[in-house]
């Protein structure tokens, strides 16, 4: 049976490409620099289910992600986190956050603002991440 996105991470932003086994995504909310990676793993919720090997890759993915969230926005923090409260499917938040942004110190996933991308800036964050990290 073939990897499905989870149709609420597939909603909720663009899919960016495939990184160590997983699936990175863009949140589709411009107020904060905020990506998903959805291993492709099919029945496990948490990190430590996953084989020791995918562990590696995901954290590997995990780290790559992160600098280039760091690179490209200049966040003043990163916030990582595994959560699944409401989806199910594993899935990781890697999260710039800066003291002026509308949520501060709060989480973003409670916070209720929204403000899609443009196209432009989509095809910014996309061709600056697919460099980045070296997708296809």
């Amino acid at each position: 049976m073939a990897f499905e996105l989870h149709p609420r991470l597939a909603a909720g932003g663009f899919e960016l490409g495939r990184l160590g086994g997983c699936r990175l995504l863009l949140k589709n909310n411009a107020l904060f620099p905020w990506l998903l990676l959805v291993p492709e793993v099919d029945g496990i919720e948490d990190l430590h289910q996953l084989e020791p090997d995918q562990y590696l890759e995901v954290m590997a993915a995990v780290r790559q992600v992160s600098e280039f969230v760091a690179s490209y926005f200049q966040p003043e923090k990163l916030n990582v986190a595994c959560i699944g409260n409401q989806v199910r499917q594993m899935h990781l938040h890697i999260v710039g956050r800066s003291s002026d942004d509308p949520a501060w110190p709060g989480t973003v996933w409670a916070y209720d603002g929204k403000r899609d991308y443009t196209d432009e800036e989509n095809n910014s964050i996309r061709a600056a991440a697919r460099l980045f990290l070296g997708l296809p």
